[in-house]
């Protein structure tokens, strides 16, 4: 225990700082794994979900130590998704049995992931307030679940998985910096611009999958 102990202290000891605040190596680890995972998302290359598991799990302990609660949370569902979405990727099929490939969810399908997100974000937040000491339960509450919304929409290779990130990393950067969790603030930025790229590219992707 002396040894994992110490090792934990050394992974979230600081790395350098950022606008006056420390920026740990858990931080630093995270971001990198993190950017790779979302590269390999826009590719549709498979790598994206061991990096997806083993960013979450980093992200996991980050969170869990500044007292975002329901993102350390999420995280720990993320990892138990991204290994669901894994398998999706490599031996998925659509409803006519024909191998998974990048498409639109459609306008039912969108109404309904857009509500049940909606139902979910109050139900969240207030157990989040009830249950922690979370001093920003609603704003932590809203990308935990829309994020959830998110990666079932990736994991099924949903061209609207996009749209979707592109609303949580806005939201998540108001998050990380009211945390002063700087470095990760910079890469929630990053990623709404590479899921406004992603969603260019699969919308692209889609279109030239429905013309063939």
């Amino acid at each position: 225990m002396d040894v994992l102990g110490a090792a934990l202290g050394a992974f979230f000891s600081p790395a350098f700082s950022a606008w006056g605040s420390p920026v740990s190596w858990a931080e630093v680890t995270g971001f990198v794994l993190a950017l790779g995972m979302v590269w390999f998302n826009i590719r549709v290359n498979a790598l994206a979900w061991p990096l997806a598991i083993t960013s979450s799990a980093v992200y996991a302990l980050l969170f869990r130590e500044s007292g975002l609660y329901g993102e350390a949370a999420l995280q720990l569902v993320f990892i138990a998704v991204a290994g669901w979405g894994w398998w999706e990727w490599l031996h998925g099929r659509q409803s006519d049995g024909s191998a998974l490939r990048v498409r639109y969810l459609g306008a039912r399908g969108r109404a309904v992931a857009i509500a049940l997100t909606l139902a979910a974000w109050p139900t969240l937040a207030l157990l989040l307030a009830r249950h922690t000491d979370s001093a920003v339960p609603w704003l932590d509450a809203f990308p935990t679940v829309a994020s959830l919304a998110g990666q079932w929409l990736l994991a099924r290779q949903y061209v609207e998985n996009w749209p979707a990130w592109v609303v949580v990393n806005i939201v998540s950067v108001g998050l990380f910096a009211w945390k002063a969790l700087w470095l990760t603030m910079l890469l929630y930025a990053l990623f709404a611009v590479l899921a406004a790229f992603g969603w260019r590219h699969w919308a692209r992707r889609a279109a030239s999958a429905q013309a063939a």
